[in-house]
């Protein structure tokens, strides 16, 4: 591995997630000089390329790849494979990160032909520094592999480590695609909120608010979920109305049938994909 303070990273695909990664590490004060980025499409690889000078942005994979300490896989879950077969002669020595949702550390060692690998499973608030990313090692990750992981996704956000690659399906249905559950439900009260006759974008503030305080308040809060909802809601007011509402039509395990279809998903992905 690179002795120097900056590790040389790779990678391959230059999408959001790749750009949100790219983005954290040079505010933390990583040159752009020891990152490289593999995308074959045009169109992307000028937006790279503006957006961050002189970092090395390639077509394809070759043997003008700098040696890489760290490669990142920020490619779809069905052209892993592909571009796997690609790469895999330029990368020998490396440890791999893959933020591909579904796709197996076993299908993955069987493509680079290499054991020192982490799975990751990120998701869109990284945009934004605020990412919270769930992380699975194989056993011949060392210690020091795992620090450096851990310094590239702490650019993102937060991050928790995972001892069984299973649990990374539940990661993905959780906080994976959490963020447009989110959304969903933003949308639902910005719509609800100019119905009762707001304007649509003092509802939106007023909900984005609320999620953003409530969450807020969560973190810091010692007390239980159940605690904090209880104390807004006092029976026979306003919160209580809606809650029973919520309750009637069903809403909390309507919600949670949500979450495991998309666990089972995550699952379909690895097989779909995999080796």
């Amino acid at each position: 591995m690179n002795t120097s303070t900056h590790p040389n990273i790779t990678f391959i695909g230059g999408g959001n997630m790749a750009s949100a990664i790219i983005g954290g590490l040079v505010r933390q004060g990583h040159p752009v000089s020891a990152i490289q980025v593999v995308e074959p499409w045009d169109e992307q690889r000028t937006r790279l390329a503006q957006q961050f000078a002189g970092m090395a942005v390639l077509e394809a994979a070759s043997a003008a790849l700098r040696p890489s300490d760290l490669v990142v896989w920020a490619v779809k879950p069905q052209t892993f494979k592909e571009a796997a077969v690609a790469t895999k002669a330029f990368v020998d020595d490396a440890l791999h990160l893959s933020v591909a949702a579904g796709i197996t550390s076993e299908s993955i060692a069987a493509w680079l032909g290499t054991q020192r690998i982490v799975r990751a499973m990120p998701n869109t608030p990284a945009l934004v520094g605020l990412g919270m990313t769930g992380l699975m090692a194989r056993a011949a990750v060392s210690a020091t592999d795992r620090a450096l992981v851990e310094r590239v996704v702490r650019t993102t956000g937060e991050l928790v480590w995972v001892n069984v690659e299973s649990d990374l399906d539940a990661v993905t249905a959780l906080s994976g695609s959490g963020p447009a559950y989110v959304f969903y439900f933003l949308e639902a009260m910005r719509d609800a909120g100019a119905r009762m006759g707001l304007a649509p974008e003092v509802a939106q503030q007023l909900a984005i608010g609320t999620f953003l305080g409530a969450a807020t308040l969560a973190q810091r809060s010692q007390d239980p979920l159940q605690t904090l909802r209880e104390r807004v809601t006092s029976k026979g007011g306003t919160t209580y109305a809606a809650i029973t509402s919520m309750e009637s039509a069903g809403v909390k395990a309507k919600f949670e049938e949500a979450l495991f279809a998309a666990q089972k998903r995550a699952e379909e992905l690895g097989r779909e994909f995999g080796k």
